[in-house]
């Protein structure tokens, strides 16, 4: 089975939400908000990791920050190759020059 995948930013902060009183209530809320949005699109979610880039900081200085995101996939149709044409025995292709029709 072939998968595509899709990576999304984790979220930053938290999202107000009724019922939701504390920081880590806010942002689960917000986290659930972003998975099932790509639950409905057909996603699964896959791993959370926290990835290293080297990003400028300053007009010298280059700094490593790590990005927190979300990964997702979903099946891809498998197609079947193209069956390959064969002439049959005793059959000369003819090649001649291209018409337009």
């Amino acid at each position: 089975m072939r998968y595509e995948y899709q990576v999304v930013a984790a979220p930053k902060k938290g999202e107000k939400l009724r019922g939701a009183k504390t920081p880590s209530d806010r942002y689960a809320a917000a986290l659930a908000t972003i998975m099932n949005q790509m639950g409905r699109d057909g996603w699964e979610y896959v791993r959370s990791d926290a990835l290293p880039s080297e990003e400028r900081s300053g007009w010298t200085k280059r700094t490593m920050v790590y990005h927190h995101v979300l990964v997702f996939r979903r099946a891809v149709a498998e197609t079947a190759p193209a069956p390959i044409a064969t002439m049959p025995e005793g059959v000369t292709p003819v090649v001649g020059p291209a018409r337009v029709v």
